[in-house]
């Protein structure tokens, strides 16, 4: 059964850095892949960014791309978000999601939750002065 611990979330001031972690276990197949979502009072939940585990590919949606950067210790089986310049709107409770396939899934720009099976308990992340 396919595990996912998040951390790191805290309050942060505008223009600030946070890292996210999410560690990883319980995967049968090396081509995994980790997304983050996030999700705002009132919002529906939105795809953040996406890493291939075995491959290293990448993806980020338009509102964060240029400010966080996800990358992969696979010795670790541990997913990082950095988020710098942080903003008030990135305000909400952050997500990382996964799923196995038999070969290397292709990462949207915009992850979609539905897609992913397997889901941490949530991190906060408040940016604000």
């Amino acid at each position: 059964q396919l595990q996912l611990v998040e951390s790191g979330g805290d309050l942060a001031q505008p223009g600030g850095s946070l890292r996210l972690s999410c560690a990883a276990s319980g995967f049968t197949s090396p081509y995994y892949t980790i997304a983050w979502f996030r999700q705002a009072p009132g919002k529906e939940r939105e795809g953040v960014s996406c890493i291939n585990m075995s491959g290293g590919r990448t993806s980020y949606a338009d509102s964060v791309k240029g400010r966080f950067t996800v990358s992969r210790d696979s010795a670790k089986n541990t997913v990082y978000l950095q988020m710098n310049n942080l903003k008030p709107e990135d305000t909400a409770v952050y997500y990382c999601a996964a799923r196995q396939d038999l070969w290397d899934y292709v990462c949207r720009i915009t992850p979609v939750s539905t897609e992913f099976g397997s889901w941490g308990q949530g991190t906060q992340v408040t940016v604000s002065s």
